[in-house]
């Protein structure tokens, strides 16, 4: 496996790719252990523990960012979302469908759509996170950064 590991590495482009990935994870578990300022962690805490279930699995599939509130808490799962959402699209919509057999031009446009969802859904998902965590905002805040 080592050997493995080597091999890859001294390939240019390869080493490249696994260089740019290891720093994104890198990036990505910084900005996860960086929490969202005026958020009472404790208070968000008992929140969660409200859920049950439902905030335990909020947690798990947002990588423990959730519980945590922190900056990157919603993760990954807006563009998931949406991308499954498109996908279930393409079998109810035949025009939708018809843009899926073109071919190349017909999937780069239903992945533009599903960027364009993306933004929906994470502004509404942000929206929804906001809404949740304003009860557990910490009260040394001015009341219009508790908004922010």
């Amino acid at each position: 496996m080592i050997d493995t590991i080597k091999n890859a590495f001294k390939i240019p482009d390869l080493r490249k790719k696994l260089l740019f990935t290891l720093f994104m994870l890198v990036i990505y578990r910084i900005g996860v252990a960086i929490p969202v300022p005026g958020i009472d962690s404790g208070a968000f805490a008992d929140l969660i523990s409200r859920f049950g279930q439902l905030g335990s699995f909020l947690d798990i599939i947002s990588g423990g960012a959730f519980a945590q509130v922190s900056i990157f808490s919603m993760g990954i799962t807006p563009y998931v979302n949406s991308s499954i959402i498109m996908q279930l699209l393409t079998v109810a919509i035949p025009a939708l469908e018809r843009l899926q057999k073109e071919g190349d031009e017909g999937r780069k446009k239903i992945q533009q759509y599903v960027r364009y969802l993306t933004i929906g859904l994470a502004l509404l998902q942000a929206g929804a996170y906001w809404y949740a965590t304003r009860t557990a905002t910490a009260s040394t805040l001015p009341p219009f950064l508790n908004a922010i």
